[in-house]
């Protein structure tokens, strides 16, 4: 996403900050602190922000493809007065040495990936021996009705509303994966170890190195 379409993405997950901020407690809640953590595909950089906020001992990376996206987190980190690296570039092509990061998180990106197995080989390459990632991502077999369910709890006005249920139907969930083809690609990536549970219409992926 660039310019206008980014842009309207902030703003929509803007009204969601809450789950980014509970998300962010959950993962500070594993991770000790000092650790290095590298968010791929931040788009505003919100999750990034609220864990910099927990913990300011964390090194924080945010990467994503988007220079927009870069531009917007950036100045979000700034304005918010903490430091995290928002850095433009590729999911599958990291421009990280191998065993850099302690802690990994793909949110709602990893369908959009052009990609999708060298991300998750890039994944292993820069997490640390014993590192652990974790990819969140929309099941390619949610329901309609799950999904519009999910919607409607989003705080969102009307028009936006229907813009993104349309968004999920049209796109998301044609470029969304399996269980079975996740563990496919997982497969292919070498980790120690990886498990896959459903979580309300997507997936939550834990792997290990």
């Amino acid at each position: 996403m660039e310019g206008m379409v980014a842009k309207w993405y902030t703003t929509n997950t803007g009204k969601s900050l809450d789950e980014f901020a509970k998300l962010a407690q959950r993962i500070a809640g594993q991770l000790p602190a000092g650790s290095t953590v590298l968010e791929v595909a931040p788009g505003p950089g919100y999750f990034c922000i609220e864990l910099a906020k927990l913990d300011r001992t964390y090194s924080i990376t945010g990467l994503d493809i988007s220079h927009t996206f870069v531009e917007i987190a950036s100045r979000k980190a700034t304005e918010a007065g903490v430091h995290v690296d928002f850095r433009q570039g590729s999911a599958s092509s990291m421009p990280f040495v191998d065993n850099t990061f302690d802690f990994l998180l793909c949110r709602a990106a990893f369908k959009n990936f052009g990609q999708p197995v060298g991300a998750l080989q890039e994944m292993r390459r820069v997490l640390k021996p014993g590192g652990r990632g974790l990819i969140i991502d929309l099941r390619k077999d949610a329901s309609i009705e799950e999904i519009n369910h999910e919607v409607e709890g989003m705080g969102l006005g009307a028009i936006n509303r229907i813009l993104t249920k349309l968004t999920f139907r049209t796109m998301l969930l044609k470029s969304a994966y399996t269980k079975e083809q996740f563990r496919y690609m997982l497969s292919q990536a070498s980790f120690r170890s990886a498990d896959i549970q459903e979580d309300g219409i997507g997936f939550e992926i834990s792997m290990a190195k």
